[in-house]
């Protein structure tokens, strides 16, 4: 067995396929102990937040200590994030739509563009061919250019209670900061929020468990069903494994994806839970294991230890576990992490169509795919909500194949060095 452990953790593909693998289930078990809010809580008024540090306004005016800080390319920084490019181009589109002369604007020359603006645009005028849509995207460009050429400070203003009116409390200058280790609520969002409003890196690591947990009970039932099958059929063949080949052509005659998709639909949402769901994918995954596990025992059954256990007459399930099954123990294994990387696709390939686990309970990573899809995240830029997503799952896969790869590699006499 040592022996065996060596060579395997020579091989330098399972090595670093475990490491990926090992890094992961880390994540998946120490974040939630750093974070934690739960992975569907709504903790954003508003859907697909950037990712970034999010800072309360609030409590940032309020900072213990305003420091002045005198950065000679503070404005330049102020125009350029809240004047970008394309709101550059939209301002033209609508100067243009208007009536204003192309040939006049100048969309690289800030207080030229910014008056003409000032001077035309009108917020409750929808030009000719314009969608609902793209006013209020203009509404808002509107909205985040005013004042940016302003100097002047923010005045703060509290209602005095007796009489009714503002009264100034103070003025936040534009050389006053505040060190964001002296605020008092700061919130980092790795991954930004999702349609919802929800954490996606606290939302991303849980679904990678969850989707795991599919995988590694999905991988338990459809290898332990085609290892029992294939052995079966392998060993005492004759009519038992006619009847065991005649069951496995009829799951190989109907794609396995198909079958899934009637089975999930049949059960209906409210009964569909992520245990559930990776039991139909066990349950109609163990073809190509019984086959293969059939094949290998096939060269096995005729062997000279196998002949003696025979003739010592020992019991069929004593011959089958103790003489043939630990000679395919390796190929099980391979087969078993195969199986649980499938069953982690063929969830997201269900969960993406929506015939995945309830989304009420946990989130996995085909329901993110889902929400991103259903929510136009793709159409939208928001590539935090499907990108890490799609990087998580080819991960996990990536790691496994390589695991297998370099087993195959130890055990496999036909590709040893």
């Amino acid at each position: 067995m040592k022996h065996t452990l060596n060579q395997v953790f020579r091989s330098g593909k399972f090595v670093v396929g475990f490491t990926i693998l090992v890094t992961v289930l880390l994540i998946v078990f120490i974040y939630p102990l750093i974070v934690r809010h739960p992975p569907l809580q709504i903790i954003g008024q508003g859907t697909f937040f950037p990712p970034g540090i999010y800072v309360s306004t609030y409590d940032a005016i309020n900072a213990p200590t305003i420091y002045t800080l005198n950065l000679s390319d503070a404005q330049t920084r102020r125009i350029d994030n809240r004047l970008s490019q394309e709101n550059r181009v939209a301002m033209k589109e609508w100067l243009v739509a208007y009536g204003v002369p192309e040939e006049e604007i100048d969309i690289q020359d800030t207080e030229k563009l910014l008056a003409q603006w000032e001077a035309n645009y009108d917020p409750d005028l929808r030009l000719p061919g314009m969608t609902f849509a793209r006013q209020r995207y203009f509404q808002r460009v509107n909205a985040s250019i005013d004042g940016l050429l302003s100097t002047e400070g923010a005045i703060i203003a509290a209602r005095n209670p007796e009489t009714g009116e503002l009264e100034e409390k103070s003025i936040v200058k534009q050389t006053d900061y505040a060190n964001i280790g002296q605020v008092a609520n700061v919130q980092l969002l790795l991954l930004g929020t999702d349609n919802f409003g929800r954490d996606v890196m606290t939302q991303l690591v849980a679904a990678a468990g969850v989707s795991l947990l599919i995988g590694l009970v999905a991988g338990l039932i459809a290898t332990t069903i085609g290892l029992i099958l294939g052995l079966m059929a392998g060993y005492i063949g004759g009519l038992v494994d006619d009847m065991i080949m005649f069951v496995t052509n009829l799951f190989t005659v109907i794609p396995t994806f198909v079958l899934l998709i009637l089975i999930s639909f049949s059960i209906g949402q409210d009964q569909r839970g992520a245990v559930t769901i990776a039991i139909v994918i066990g349950f109609t995954s163990w073809v190509w294991t019984a086959r293969a596990v059939r094949a290998q025992v096939f060269s096995l059954r005729n062997r000279d230890h196998v002949n003696l256990s025979k003739l010592s007459g020992h019991s069929v399930p004593r011959i089958i576990f103790a003489d043939i099954l630990p000679y395919i123990a390796s190929y099980v294994v391979m087969a078993f992490i195969l199986q649980v990387s499938s069953g982690i696709l063929a969830e997201a390939g269900l969960s993406i169509l929506g015939l995945g686990p309830r989304t009420t309970e946990v989130p996995t990573l085909g329901l993110m795919m889902n929400w991103a899809m259903i929510y136009q995240a793709h159409i939208l830029g928001n590539w935090w909500a499907y990108l890490p997503v799609l990087m998580t799952i080819a991960l996990i896969s990536f790691s496994m194949n390589l695991m297998n790869t370099g087993l195959d590699q130890v055990f496999n006499p036909a590709l040893r060095d």
